[in-house]
């Protein structure tokens, strides 16, 4: 009995020792804007490199589905979302609504007719999931889901 128990207490002791890691993340300024916590062998993710817009490629842009109509650029977003839709069948974006997950309307843009492209600016919104919905000349909405980091 006493064996068994300096057994579990020497393993409980070992999982107290295990590696743990905190790590923070700053801005230029000085500001934490990050805090990660690993316990017992966390391997490091790999960066995801954003790229400038006028770099990204069509390989860049995320679709909904295969047959889809509308890319968007980068998802989580962290400064600005870039939007890219094809004109079918004279079918064109009359507007542009930015919602966030409250059902607020935070922004909205009207000036898209004619134009296959917009940039979003996230900068000033708070981490979070937003909406962009864009709306078509023949009443079809549609909606794409977006994480700001």
């Amino acid at each position: 009995m006493k064996l068994l128990f300096v057994v579990v207490l020497c393993a409980g002791l070992n999982l107290c020792y295990a590696q743990q890691k905190i790590t923070f993340g700053y801005d230029t300024a000085g500001n934490q804007i990050n805090r990660t916590l690993c316990l017992s062998g966390c391997a490091a993710k790999p960066s995801k490199d954003v790229k400038e817009i006028e770099a990204v490629t069509d390989q860049d842009l995320e679709k909904f589905f295969a047959e889809d109509v509308i890319s968007y650029y980068p998802n989580p977003v962290k400064e600005e979302l870039y939007l890219k839709w094809q004109l079918l069948d004279k079918n064109q974006v009359l507007s542009i609504m930015v919602y966030g997950l409250n059902g607020q309307l935070l922004r909205s843009y009207s000036q898209t007719e004619g134009t296959n492209t917009q940039n979003i600016a996230f900068q000033e919104y708070t981490r979070g999931i937003y909406m962009v919905v864009l709306n078509y000349k023949n009443g079809d909405p549609k909606t794409i889901k977006v994480i700001k980091q």
